[in-house]
């Protein structure tokens, strides 16, 4: 959040969601600071910024001219910081990530570890995010750059790199299906299976194969956790379905095995790095990304 003053930061937070209670929340501030806050600066300004309806708090004129002025201040401080982290070069800087919740594990902790290595300077700050709501907020300016999940179309951003990842089966190294390069759906009827549930997307593509090949999974489990999912496999409860990058960690460490599932209506997953084109990105973030671009080319 840029360095401004407290009213302007509570005042922001509470435009963008229209609650003073979700802004206390979002800041960990309490909710009556905010508003007195809020109300202090109605005060000096001579006018209200928000309206108080029964269902929430909405701009005022003079609240929405307000918060187009902050949002300008906003950018023109980040500029500035950009320029300065660009006088340092990569000794210092600074970068913000948007992250899904399935990436908080796997290639880009090792990949951030290495960097905090060579690079112990650089401040990188993750945001783990629903891959649904990131394209908006990497337009509103939370971050410099996100790592998403099949990301919708914005004409406000730029796709710099992206990545296939295969579903696929899961298991100890140990077990028949490891063994093999690939292997058909139908291995899902063969074996004890642990199985995505909702919200994890997954369960989505496996009901169209189940649907299209007619294969009823041998489930012995279901879960709406990765985790658990692997852990349930780790303890030989069955073989699980996931994505390549799910159990990436597991798999470099020889823990578990993973094995492509092979259906020509199988659409593998795209992992996205995205900008918002607008925006202008600091040495720090243009390193990072040139990192993570690299991984995708070489690792992945």
């Amino acid at each position: 959040m840029p360095v401004f003053s407290r009213f302007l930061r509570y005042f922001m937070a509470v435009a963008q969601h229209g609650s003073i209670r979700k802004a206390s929340d979002e800041l960990h501030i309490a909710a009556s600071a905010i508003d007195r806050q809020i109300l202090q600066g109605e005060k000096l300004l001579g006018t209200l910024l928000f309206e108080r309806l029964p269902t929430g708090l909405r701009l005022t004129t003079a609240g929405e001219l307000l918060l187009t002025s902050c949002r300008h201040w906003s950018r023109d401080l980040n500029t500035l910081k950009i320029q300065l982290d660009n006088l340092k070069g990569l000794r210092q800087g600074t970068a913000d990530i948007l992250i899904p919740d399935a990436l908080t594990k796997g290639f880009l902790p090792v990949l951030l570890g290495r960097l905090r290595e060579s690079h112990p300077g650089i401040l990188v700050s993750v945001h783990v995010r629903k891959s649904q709501n990131m394209g908006e907020l990497l337009v509103k300016g939370h971050a410099d750059f996100a790592l998403m999940f099949n990301p919708s179309h914005m004409r406000e951003l730029t796709v710099r790199a992206h990545k296939e990842i295969p579903l696929g089966f899961i298991s100890l190294p140990s077990h028949p299906v490891a063994a093999l390069s690939e292997a058909r759906f139908s291995v899902a009827a063969e074996y004890p299976v642990i199985v995505p549930s909702p919200p994890l997307a997954l369960w989505r593509p496996i009901g169209l194969l189940e649907a299209e090949t007619g294969i009823e999974i041998a489930a012995v489990a279901r879960a709406d956790n990765i985790q658990m999912i692997k852990s349930l496999v780790l303890e030989g409860t069955g073989i699980g379905i996931l994505s390549y990058l799910d159990a990436y960690d597991e798999v470099q460490k020889k823990q578990l095995a993973f094995t492509p599932i092979v259906h020509k209506k199988l659409t593998p997953l795209s992992l996205a790095l995205c900008v918002d084109r607008s925006r202008q990105l600091s040495t720090a973030a243009r390193f990072i990304i040139s990192e993570i671009e690299n991984f995708f080319l070489e690792q992945l």
